[in-house]
C-alpha cells in the first residue's frame, strides 16, 4: 500500500504531479528510489516525444552572486506563455542560471564544441594511450575526450543542486513536468574575477 507520505515525499524531491509520482510508486513496489529512476526513464520518453514541437515563449532570467563578482543571463525557451509565466518554471531558469555562476561551462551541449578544441583535445589524449593495445586505443581516447569535455558541456554537467542529475535530465523532468517542450537558448556568464 503506498501512502501519501510516500507520494509527498517523491513529489517534493521531483516536483512532478501527484498521480505521476503515485503511479511510479505503485510500479516501483513502493521503493522511492525505484520509482525515481521510472520517473526519469518516462521523463526522457517524454522528452522525446515532445521534441519536434515548436518554442513560442519562453524568460531571460539574470543570476548575480552575493559577492557581485559573477552574473549569467539565460534563455529558457517553452511553448506557451502560459508555462513561462508560471513561477516553478521562472524559478528552473534561475536554477540553471546558478548552476551557470557557479560552474562556467564553454558550450551549451556537445555539438556546440568546435572542431578545433576537438581536435586539440584528441591531440593532447593521444599521447596518453600510446602504447595502449590498438583494439583498445580509440575506445579509451574516445573516453578520456568525453571526460575532459563533460564538465566543460552545460547539458552534460552534474547540477549542483542535486549530483544525480543533470542539466539535461533536469530539462527532461521539466518537460515531463510542465508538459511542454523546454530548451536553453542562450546564455552568458560575466565575471569581474581577473583572468591570467
Amino acid at each position: 500500500m503506498i501512502t501519501t507520505e510516500q507520494v509527498k515525499e517523491l513529489r517534493d524531491r521531483t516536483g512532478i504531479s501527484i498521480m505521476q509520482c503515485k503511479k511510479a510508486l505503485e510500479d516501483a513496489g513502493g521503493d522511492a528510489e525505484k520509482a525515481l529512476v521510472l520517473l526519469q526513464k518516462k521523463g526522457a520518453e517524454v522528452a522525446d516525444k515532445k521534441s519536434d514541437r515548436s518554442l513560442g515563449a519562453g524568460v531571460v532570467v539574470s543570476y548575480i552572486h552575493n559577492t557581485g563578482t559573477v552574473g549569467t543571463l539565460i534563455e529558457l525557451w517553452c511553448e506557451t506563455d502560459f508555462v513561462a509565466k508560471n513561477e516553478e518554471f521562472k524559478a528552473l531558469a534561475k536554477d540553471i542560471a546558478m548552476h551557470i555562476a557557479a560552474t562556467n561551462p564553454a558550450y551549451l551541449s556537445v555539438e556546440d564544441i568546435p572542431e578545433a578544441d576537438r581536435a586539440t583535445a584528441k591531440e593532447v589524449f593521444a599521447k596518453e594511450v600510446e602504447g595502449k593495445p590498438e583494439a583498445m586505443k580509440q575506445q579509451i581516447l574516445d573516453g578520456k575526450i568525453a571526460a575532459y569535455f563533460k564538465d566543460k558541456v552545460l547539458l552534460e554537467q552534474e547540477y549542483i543542486k542535486d549530483p544525480s542529475l543533470t542539466i539535461s535530465t533536469l530539462l527532461k523532468n521539466a518537460i515531463q513536468k510542465f508538459g511542454e517542450k523546454t530548451v536553453i537558448g542562450k546564455f552568458v556568464r560575466f565575471s569581474t574575477v581577473a583572468k591570467f
